[in-house]
């Protein structure tokens, strides 16, 4: 049975601050001042200082702002402090919006009541979607007449009556057993298709109400880049109305872990039709109307006609190779010639059901059950019959059932597990869309995440590919480099020999090189994929060959596959994308890095293949101009799971070969921490002794053997162990003896392999 910890109230503040004056930024930042003397551990970040009044002086400009915070900086207390400021100073509100619900619940209960404890009351408030709250009005009606399946439900449904009676904030948080993917749930939250607005009974006490009053009166409104775009596409649909959406207007935005933006806008400003929204339709009206005892028989014949011909029509799209997964929809018109009378019968049964939901003029539910359904068949009528150039049609298939059974099994007949279909339309450029609802409608709006630049060809940190990609008119620009020591804290190794990724013998010696560096880890590492079905395959090879327990995404929720690898000494994670950022790990558990390829996205992605072929036909070069980009900024991400804390060490294995084989690899290299200048081929015995000048603190190692028994290392002196490597240094054969009791001149016989010192004969090991 679900158990309740209630959260506290959306705002800390029982009445409203004083309008006392909060510190400069000098008197804050600077050491000796007042974060100099917090509780916190402390140290000047002279970046962090820069960040936060480049911040200050962007909303005094009226001016939008870029900047790329290396990881450790302290971003968010960078930008807390001058949105506090303007806030207080000028009466103007600061949306803050962040990636995820993890960093906005991080800013709300962590940070903001730090910052209290610094500068007194602060008026903060926290938001969420819609569907993270529950409704009132629906959890009334299913008390009144329970539609319940199976004693699961059952027992939620109690528990969830009992905990609404004392929440304070309807958060389905507060409920801490309940499972995440809930149908219960999906019949209680508080979704707008069916808001009864002002003529709700519960209006005064609804959460929603309470949360949008809440954040008219604070300064400050924590949102996630889920909730501002759904917000702002609703907003562009309603052409500005003054009660559209559910964010209260602001002076600026400020987007953490900006790199996401352009997909979750694509996502917000297009439309998805699935066979599970005609479903919940259906569902939903008998339910609401039943309750209300005004359903007909003409209603009930309606919502089942509606169940039948959504089936027929889903059933008949188009699939693919394996059914599951991403097709696009390039023959739209030719199944109009085929199928058309599937795609009618639904549109049909839509019609009939607006009708029927006409003539309950006097029942106040059935105005927002009419507005959804002609919502779903005008989405369903642009996804079949609009021409519209800048939008890409696509279809996908996702299990919904069996997914353990699923995430083991690359093949097998896709029919034997649930599935759910999804008919989607979304743009293919979002810049103008942008341009004009965002950085148009907004003075200042702050971008920032520790990776949004990509080197440009003279190495140097580059935004035109993010400007490009999002609109972004003018933007000041400013670059602040990592807090943490890299040369002393991490290490790059690529290893030698390795074949292209599509060679057959890619996964084979993968998976060697693999083990071999995870026993001299002990485990302890992240093995991050580009595909689910390399994932599994490198897995099972391993499983036998390893001592250390290994995880794998699929096998549970992530937030327990995290937690089971913090819990487990020498635990080894096997994940793909959602692993690759919004991960913190600290300490030793995590010491390694595994990365099998550079991260391109799939070619024959639907969206990735419209946004090349209009970049292609557009006269630009889409592979330099977006698919490199994007690896890179993703790239940058996986590698940011290593080093989290100024005490951490740790190694990145890079498995691809293309980072110093290809002509693109230097973008790669030049956009990680400075590393020295790449070498596009592995060494040669011409090329043993030779210099290489290392132009910042961050040390690349090439590890490679060649015949004779040579090792290639990089050296440093004896002096220099343990403290990072030298800004010169060399290349030098080593002629290794059997007892590996040669030391090699001027230097050490052992190299400090992400902070653990490993003897020469076990670095041999991992080069052979």
């Amino acid at each position: 049975m679900p158990s309740a910890t209630p959260l506290p109230p959306f705002t800390q503040i029982d009445s409203a601050p004083p309008d006392q004056k909060l510190p400069t930024l000098h008197d804050f930042f600077h050491p000796g001042g007042l974060l100099a003397n917090s509780s916190l551990a402390f140290e000047h970040r002279a970046g962090q200082y820069t960040m936060a009044k480049q911040i200050e002086q962007s909303f005094a400009d009226h001016r939008h702002l870029i900047v790329e915070a290396g990881t450790g900086t302290g971003k968010t207390l960078a930008y807390l402090l001058p949105a506090l400021r303007r806030a207080r100073e000028h009466k103007q509100r600061i949306i803050i919006s962040t990636g995820t619900k993890n960093l906005q619940e991080q800013l709300f209960f962590k940070d903001i009541p730090f910052l209290e404890t610094l500068l007194g009351p602060l008026r903060v408030c926290y938001m969420k979607g819609r569907a993270n709250y529950i409704c009132k009005q629906k959890l009334y009606a299913l008390r009144d007449n329970p539609l319940l399946t199976g004693l699961e439900e059952i027992s939620q449904f109690h528990s969830i009556l009992q905990w609404e009676r004392t929440t304070e904030t309807g958060d389905r948080a507060e409920v801490e057993d309940l499972p995440e993917h809930s149908s219960l749930w999906h019949k209680l939250d508080a979704r707008s298709e069916v808001c009864l607005g002002q003529t709700c009974p519960n209006w005064e006490s609804c959460f929603i109400t309470q949360m949008r009053r809440k954040a008219l009166e604070s300064d400050i409104v924590i949102v996630n880049h889920h909730l501002f775009f759904a917000d702002l596409s609703i907003k562009q649909q309603a052409a500005g109305a003054p009660d559209a959406g559910i964010l209260p207007e602001a002076a600026a935005v400020i987007f953490d872990e900006a790199h996401e933006l352009e997909d979750i806008a694509s996502q917000y400003f297009g439309i998805a039709l699935s066979n599970a929204r005609f479903e919940e339709l259906a569902r939903d009206t008998e339910t609401m109307l039943r309750a209300k005892g005004v359903t007909t028989s003409a209603i009930e014949s309606a919502t089942q006609t509606i169940r039948e011909r959504s089936k027929l029509f889903f059933a008949s799209l188009p699939s693919g190779p394996s059914d599951l997964g991403r097709l696009e929809f390039i023959d739209r018109a030719d199944f109009l010639e085929a199928r058309g009378d599937a795609y009618l019968g639904a549109l049909n049964s839509l019609q009939r059901l607006e009708g029927e939901l006409e003539r309950l003029r006097e029942v106040d539910e059935a105005a927002g059950l009419r507005k959804r359904t002609a919502d779903i068949r005008n989405h369903l009528k642009f996804l079949l019959e609009s021409t519209d150039p800048n939008t890409v049609f696509w279809i996908e298939r996702r299990a919904t059932s069996g997914l353990r059974n699923a995430a083991r099994s690359a093949s097998g007949p896709p029919q034997t597990f649930a599935f759910s279909t999804h008919l989607l339309a979304t743009p293919i450029d979002v810049s103008t869309l942008l341009a004009e609802t965002l950085f148009t409608h907004y003075p200042s709006v702050i971008l920032t995440s520790a990776t949004l630049a990509v080197a440009a060809p003279d190495g140097t940190p580059s935004f035109e590919h993010l400007k490009r990609r999002l609109g972004i008119p003018f933007p000041k620009e400013l670059v602040v480099p990592s807090h943490f020591d890299y040369a002393r804290q991490a290490l790059l190794y690529l290893p030698p020999g390795m074949p292209p990724p599509r060679d057959p013998n890619f996964l084979p010696q993968a998976a060697e090189k693999i083990r071999r560096v995870l026993e001299i880890t002990r485990g302890r590492a992240f093995c991050l994929f580009t595909s689910h079905a390399q994932m599994r395959e490198l897995h099972d090879r391993l499983l036998s060959q390893l001592p250390y327990p290994l995880l794998m995404q699929g096998s549970a929720p992530r937030h327990i596959l995290l937690q089971q690898f913090r819990d487990t000494p020498n635990a080894v994670l096997f994940g793909t994308s959602s692993f690759w950022q919004g991960i913190d790990v600290q300490g030793e558990q995590l010491s390694c890095v595994i990365i099998d390829k550079l991260p391109f996205a799939v070619p024959s992605d639907p969206i990735m293949k419209a946004r090349t072929d209009a970049i292609t036909a557009a006269g630009g070069n889409a592979f330099n101009d977006l698919q490199v980009p994007q690896a890179v900024i993703a790239l940058k991400q996986g590698f940011g799971r290593l080093i989290r804390s100024l005490s951490d060490r740790g190694v990145l294995m890079l498995l691809d070969p293309r980072i110093r084989t290809t002509r693109y690899g230097a973008t790669f290299l030049d956009s990680l921490p400075p590393t020295p200048a790449p070498t596009t081929s592995p060494p040669s015995k011409s090329s043993l002794i030779r210099r290489a000048h290392i132009t910042s603190v961050f040390a690349l190692v090439f590890l490679a053997v060649i015949p004779a028994g040579n090792l290639l290392l990089l050296l440093s002196s004896p002096s220099q162990t343990g403290s990072g490597f030298s800004r010169d240094c060399h290349f030098r054969p080593l002629r290794l003896s059997s007892d590996s009791s040669s030391t090699p001149p001027g230097g050490s016989s052992a190299v400090r392999l992400g902070g653990y010192a490993f003897g020469l004969r076990r670095l041999t090991r991992i080069a052979t």
